[in-house]
């Protein structure tokens, strides 16, 4: 269930809770084994590109692609089938690109 505040005219008013910024935090846990969510959040609704590189810059896995709402989302990545290593994930987004590192341990 979603409540949307609107004002007189049915224009919808900005919840204080929507995040006002786009933004990448880092994973958790992190060192993680084999397991991690990446959470970021989005102030409008936006076609994202969240991609999983090694320490080479190769791409690993590409977690999502797609259009999605504002607001705050969580992805989990798994990577029981890759060695222990640095890993470097990507959230781009508007035309920005945020980059986090984070650390797998087997």
């Amino acid at each position: 269930m979603w409540i949307i505040k609107t004002d007189e005219n049915g224009t919808e008013i900005e919840s204080p809770f929507m995040p006002v910024t786009t933004e990448l935090y880092q994973n958790y846990p992190n060192p993680f084994n084999p397991v991690t969510e990446i959470k970021f959040t989005l102030h409008e609704k936006d076609d994202v590109k969240l991609s999983v590189f090694n320490s080479k810059g190769e791409l690993v896995r590409t977690l999502l692609e797609g259009r999605m709402d504002k607001g705050s989302h969580t992805v989990q990545f798994d990577a029981s089938n890759l060695n222990s290593g640095l890993y470097f994930y990507e959230l781009s987004s508007s035309g920005k690109i945020f980059t986090n590192k984070m650390l797998f341990l087997k």
